[in-house]
């Protein structure tokens, strides 16, 4: 792992939606829900070892039995970095993707459980997430002329 400093944190980008209500609030037998969380890392490079790495998140909530949209979160939360010089490439890339976005994801995490809690809807706390897993599953899926 290089060493990194987050220089700053913030919310980059945030939108909540939720186009079925008061109709959901109203019927009695809406019946399961289903959530799908989609994330993605994108990295800015910047002068003086500085990067921005934006930590992308879509929590969007349906009906199991019709489709039916409850709520829909899209963010992008993002943090300064400043990185110490680092050669290994390979390093550099998973502390940029791993290292930076799991001290990220609180609060991205803390933002969902408080716009569901505010709409209405119960309280959704995100399970943790495992980057490095997710960095891991990304690099086996490119061809090999790519790692």
């Amino acid at each position: 792992m290089s060493k990194f400093k987050i220089i700053t944190q913030f919310l980059k980008d945030i939108s909540f939606e939720s186009p079925n209500v008061p109709d959901l609030f109203f019927k009695q037998d809406n019946g399961q829900g289903k959530i799908e969380i989609n994330i993605d890392i994108q990295i800015k490079g910047a002068e003086n070892n500085v990067f921005m790495v934006d930590l992308i998140t879509r929590v969007h909530s349906k009906l199991e039995k019709d489709d039916k949209s409850i709520f829909l979160i899209e963010s992008t939360y993002s943090g300064l970095v400043q990185m110490e010089e680092e050669k290994d490439e390979e390093a550099k890339k998973r502390t940029l993707l791993i290292d930076v976005p799991t001290a990220l994801f609180p609060a991205v995490r803390a933002l969902v459980t408080r716009l569901t809690s505010e709409s209405g809807f119960p309280p959704f706390a995100m399970q943790p997430v495992d980057f490095e897993a997710m960095y891991e599953q990304k690099k086996s899926q490119q061809p090999a002329n790519n790692k």
